[in-house]
């Protein structure tokens, strides 16, 4: 028998060494159950196909969770055309498919209840319906003329904003600056809604520093959006009264020192 100081010696060195042993069990099951939980691609192939029998052309799609998105793009990427995919928001489509799992759901389906669900081996379809946006005049295609005040732009491009991408107008104020971008009169609804963020990672790596964004119709600030790195594409949106209004866009670079803020916008008024 061992004496009880070489016990208790023996006994602390075991702990360590059995705990270590239990984490790892624990983890092995843990990564077992997680890869037992992720569908295969037949079940992708399944509910992709139940997707396809039921698409309309102009209807979107999207994935959840947001990590996802490679794998179902795989699958039902070709219904996905690049002006769906860089779109401004979801307001415009009336339908909606989600295909998630994991029980994960979509912002833009967030607020939604499903007209149609179906489940294939951990995949899950949801088909949602409702009243879509009407949009009187997309600022994006819109003629407009720039004020000093901007090392480029304004360009319409695809960008990626917040490794997301979007169609939109392209500018870039000078360090400290503003750029007013005039679209003389516009023909409006009951509101204007858009969405802006800081495009290219490189110049979000290099420089911290915010941008803004003011909304002005005849004269007067009626929505205003600063937007960081980090914070991807912000909505904003004011209420109009319908009409011919002229309507400006002050683009803003919130630092009088570093790279220049690429800023990306649209903007869209809707009945």
């Amino acid at each position: 028998m061992l004496p009880s100081g070489a016990l208790r010696s023996w006994l602390a060195a075991l702990v360590p060494a059995v705990l270590l042993v239990a984490v790892a069990v624990w983890e092995i099951g843990v990564t077992a159950r997680a890869r037992a939980e992720v569908p295969g691609d037949t079940a992708w192939r399944e509910a992709a196909a139940a997707v396809r029998e039921r698409f309309v052309e102009g209807e979107l799609i999207v994935f959840a969770p947001r990590w996802v998105s490679p794998v179902g793009r795989l699958h039902l990427g070709d219904l996905i055309p690049l002006e769906t995919a860089a779109r401004m928001d979801d307001d415009r489509f009336g339908v909606v498919w989600e295909l998630s799992i994991r029980d994960a759901r979509a912002p833009e389906t967030a607020t939604l209840t499903a007209a149609w669900t179906a489940t294939f081996d951990g995949v899950t379809v949801r088909r949602f319906e409702r009243a879509p946006a009407v949009v009187l005049t997309d600022l994006v295609d819109a003629p407009v003329s720039a004020g000093p005040g901007a090392s480029c732009g304004p360009d319409v491009v695809i960008a990626e904003v917040g490794f997301d991408p979007h169609r939109c107008v392209q500018v870039v104020p000078r360090p400290g600056q503003s750029v007013t971008l005039d679209y003389g009169l516009v023909e409006l609804g009951t509101s204007l809604v858009g969405g802006v963020g800081l495009a290219d990672v490189f110049t979000r790596r290099d420089t911290r520093t915010p941008g803004q964004l003011e909304l002005r119709i005849d004269a007067r600030i009626v929505a205003t959006a600063t937007f960081g790195v980090d914070d991807g594409w912000v909505r904003f949106a004011a209420d109009t009264t319908p009409g011919p209004h002229r309507v400006e866009v002050i683009a803003t670079a919130l630092t009088g020192k570093g790279k220049d803020r690429v800023i990306c916008f649209a903007l869209e008024a809707r009945r």
